[in-house]
């Protein structure tokens, strides 16, 4: 079942670097309406969590430690289309790969550190999103 909502979070590199509004005009600008938002940190538990579909691989360790590392904005999303008009407008993982003019082509400065999270699946999204946010919290 096909949601009209999408998951991101601005991680932690990207708060640091002063681009949580810039990323946000970008996100409202291609039509996404905010439906939540907050400024928190995820613990250590909290990412191994959120993260735990990568546990096996090789680069969970750091991911976890990467995503407690500083602040986040965490925010649901909504827009016709949501969750594959939002990985068209954050790009590739791999900022090197990402197409001009997406987030992470001007935000990220590595595939680790790149900037934001968008969710993979209309499933994922609303699993993102009730993670991050309680029922009175998503308008």
């Amino acid at each position: 079942m096909a949601t009209n909502r999408t998951f991101t979070m601005i991680k932690p590199d990207a708060v640091k670097n002063g681009h949580i509004g810039n990323i946000l005009a970008m996100i409202t600008n291609a039509g996404f309406k905010i439906i939540s938002l907050k400024l928190t940190q995820l613990t250590v538990t909290d990412a191994q969590k959120f993260y735990a579909v990568h546990a096996a691989r090789p680069f969970y360790g750091e991911l976890v430690d990467f995503m407690s590392s500083g602040p986040i904005v965490a925010a649901i999303l909504e827009k016709e289309n949501a969750v594959a008009d939002f990985r068209t407008l954050i790009g590739a993982t791999n900022p090197a790969e990402a197409a001009e003019g997406t987030i992470r082509k001007l935000y990220a400065t590595s595939i680790g550190e790149n900037a934001v999270h968008g969710s993979d699946s209309d499933e994922n999204a609303i699993i993102e999103g009730d993670f991050h946010f309680a029922g009175r919290e998503q308008f």
